[in-house]
């Protein structure tokens, strides 16, 4: 008997176990996406971040760079928004499918880049947005290079463009790009995706100004007007809100399932998301199921990260409060942070990261003006996992001297001079007996 009462229990407590829930790791978010990354719009801190530098199908959000070029070229001159368009075989073939994302176009109209740049962000218009690469680079072939260019130039990794639209060069009538492949597509990793959306902020934050607005019509007043739904169903007036949405591209294709490059502004805090291939919990791709994976990934922003000075201006290392210096009427000056260092990062993780001198001066020779740059400090996180920036780069600070020292007079230079050599001499004497 007493036996089976131990062996019971035994039982009872192994079943208590097996059924006990295992906690999930601190950012397992539970999003069912093939990528997604969280970054800071601000200093381009990555939050979050899964399966970020795997090249995936990026579909319409390929149009964040045809954006980009387009307004790059309207600052430059080389483009107008009142610049019109005269409609090709292509563009009009292409504008009256209506399977695709499209306002159509007529076969012997004109449209401002204006016109065509609105259905481009607001609606994804395909057509419209080959006509912008037309204008700006006289065919899209040509258009692909400055791509490739733009891409190169920001440092992009992963990425493919096959098009300007996202589309799968099977939908292109056989039009597709020179030195394409007839069932290419683009591709590009959340990382990459998340940094174009980030330096287009940086660049022209103007963006915003359209990628907001939820509906409109298209050619408004005319026979041919049309309503246009913004994609993005999470602005303010649409199906899927969520606070402070106010951008920036969706795309969806077979090959890419359902993508989406969103960012949001609360208390003067921006972040950018960015989920690939979103599904639900039965594994289908939806506008939804994007929806969701990326309001789990602004919640994870807005509600657990805030913005925090980690290292102060002024800040002096208890190791090296000085460098050494020669021929002053000082032996040694104080150093000390010329500016801080300030990000976003979890409240709890504050004290996890440390201040890391790295000195390029150790003696300087007088005199010395205040200022004077004499290495960097950056931060490094003692444990857990450290995202970086979306750059790639560390976040640094000058480390500077506190004050000034002047050149010492002829005189003391004189016996400072006698007496180091006194010295030298002395040490090599003791050294000598020693």
């Amino acid at each position: 008997m007493k036996s089976i009462s131990v062996l019971t229990l035994a039982v009872l407590l192994f079943s208590m176990l097996i059924t006990v829930p295992v906690a999930k790791a601190e950012t397992d978010l539970g999003l069912t996406v093939d990528a997604a990354i969280l970054i800071d719009a601000d200093s381009g801190k990555i939050l979050y971040e899964q399966n970020a530098d795997t090249s995936l199908g990026i579909a319409s959000m390929t149009k964040m760079m045809t954006e980009y070029l387009l307004l790059d070229a309207i600052n430059a001159g080389t483009v107008t928004w009142e610049q019109e368009y005269r409609v090709t075989d292509y563009t009009y073939k292409m504008s009256q499918n209506r399977a695709l994302s499209n306002v159509p176009l007529r076969a012997d109209g004109t449209y401002t880049i204006r016109e065509l740049y609105e259905a481009m962000a607001i609606y994804s218009a395909n057509a419209a947005t080959v006509a912008i690469a037309e204008t700006i680079a006289g065919t899209e072939t040509e258009f692909l290079k400055l791509m490739n260019a733009k891409a190169e130039e920001l440092g992009l990794e992963g990425y493919k463009f096959v098009n300007s639209t996202g589309l799968n060069n099977t939908d292109l009538f056989g039009m597709h790009p020179s030195g394409t492949g007839a069932e290419d597509e683009n591709v590009m990793s959340a990382k990459s995706t998340a940094k174009l959306a980030y330096h287009l902020l940086k660049d022209h934050p103007e963006v915003l100004e359209t990628s907001k607005i939820a509906k409109k019509t298209f050619r408004e007043g005319t026979s041919d007007a049309i309503n246009m739904e913004n994609w993005n169903f999470m602005l303010p007036e649409l199906v899927y809100a969520y606070e402070g949405v106010d951008g920036l591209k969706t795309g969806t294709t077979t090959f890419a399932g359902h993508c989406f490059t969103g960012t949001a502004e609360r208390n003067g805090t921006r972040l950018i998301a960015v989920v690939m291939k979103a599904v639900d919990a039965n594994g289908v791709g939806s506008y939804k199921a994007r929806f969701d994976a990326t309001a789990k990934l602004f919640d994870y922003g807005f509600g657990q990260f805030t913005k925090q000075e980690l290292l102060p201006a002024n800040y002096a290392f208890d190791e090296q409060k000085t460098v050494k210096v020669t021929k002053g009427k000082a032996d040694d000056v104080a150093i000390a942070t010329k500016e801080p260092i300030s990000f976003m990062i979890k409240t709890s993780d504050k004290d996890l990261y440390k201040p890391v001198l790295d000195l390029s001066k150790k003696e300087l020779e007088a005199a010395v003006e205040q200022g004077t740059v004499v290495g960097k400090a950056t931060l490094e996180r003692s444990e857990g996992t450290d995202y970086g920036f979306i750059d790639g780069e560390e976040l640094t600070v000058d480390v500077v001297t506190t004050a000034s020292v002047e050149r010492a007079s002829g005189i003391s230079l004189f016996f400072q001079g006698i007496g180091k050599f006194f010295s030298n001499l002395w040490g090599s004497v003791t050294g000598l007996f020693s």
